[in-house]
């Protein structure tokens, strides 16, 4: 039976009781986070720990009257660290209280916004984590990671650029409870204060203040849970997402253990969407890729194409 995980639009929309619909359009600029389930840290706390599974025990025949050595699997056990997602927001007195549909009105609209924007920094945080766009008191995210951090590596396929700078990456993803999967302590869920009326101590003046916060931190699971086609490049270099890439990033996925969905920016899938057009039949436009043999294919905004070159 398939794990059925809590997605982050459900936990939002529990956390701050508020509607699907506004909690669909927070999460359209985090299209990543959307797909990536949430779940109870390991003990509860913002420290998680699960177990990758690194070795597989040795097995084979033997023959009658003979006997075989005994082998065991292996396990790493991995600490995944959750930090503070901090949406804490403040909106001036006098301009609240002037708002045409009244200061509640305008208190929830910078909610909202503010909770859009975080989430967006989750999603550049899970690709680049400490490392910029990323920010350094963030949680750890895969651009870290040893099994994705070079060509030599198993799960990276190199798109062949070479100008520093001018990269980005197309990532494949398995989520679920031994893969990848977003961790908070649920007993602490989204802290969302009263809103208070308080003066700003950095200018003096009156405002509405609402402390916004959470603990958030992600599970990588183990090497095959990700994938990464690293140095590709729309301007120098003009080397372009191909399928031909795609296809050799998804075989390097063991049979029957592929990836949920792929994602990359918009000016990767267009140099995609470019080189399908040239290689049809019938020299119409290619529509804009939505998938790769049978895999979805999305974009989000949070991966840059100002990478470094991947050695």
């Amino acid at each position: 039976m398939a794990n059925d995980l809590m997605a982050v639009g459900d936990f939002i929309a529990d956390a701050l009781d508020v509607d699907k619909t506004i909690t669909s359009e927070v999460l359209n600029g985090a299209p990543l986070v959307a797909r990536i389930p949430i779940s109870d840290t390991s003990d509860g706390s913002e420290t998680h720990k699960y177990n990758k599974y690194t070795g597989a025990p040795v097995t084979g025949f033997r023959a009658a009257n003979a006997g075989r050595d005994y082998d065991h699997s292996t396990d790493t056990v991995v600490t995944a660290t959750c930090t503070i997602l901090d949406f804490s927001y403040r909106v001036d007195y006098a301009v609240a209280n002037a708002w045409r549909q009244g200061p509640e009105d305008l208190i929830a609209r910078e909610g909202v916004r503010h909770l859009a924007s975080a989430l967006f920094k989750v999603e550049q945080q899970i690709i680049y984590g400490v490392t910029s766009p990323g920010d350094s008191a963030g949680f750890a995210g895969f651009l870290a990671n040893t099994d994705y951090d070079a060509l030599a590596d198993d799960m990276v396929i190199g798109g062949g650029g070479t100008t520093a700078s001018e990269q980005s990456s197309l990532w494949a993803f398995k989520t679920g409870f031994n893969d990848v999967r977003l961790v908070t302590p649920f007993s602490r869920g989204i802290t969302l204060g009263d809103t208070i009326i308080t003066e700003a101590n950095d200018s003096n003046h009156p405002v509405y203040y609402t402390p916004a916060s959470m603990y958030i931190g992600l599970q990588q699971g183990g090497k095959y849970s990700a994938g990464r086609i690293a140095n590709l490049s729309e301007t120098t270099d003009s080397k372009p997402l191909t399928d031909d890439l795609i296809s050799s990033l998804l075989s390097e996925f063991p049979s029957g253990m592929g990836p949920d969905f792929m994602v990359c920016n918009r000016p990767i899938l267009k140099g995609l969407q470019q080189s399908r057009t040239a290689t049809n039949a019938t020299g119409a436009p290619a529509p804009f890729p939505n998938s790769a043999f049978g895999v979805e294919l999305f974009t989000t905004d949070a991966i840059t194409i100002t990478e470094a070159v991947e050695v």
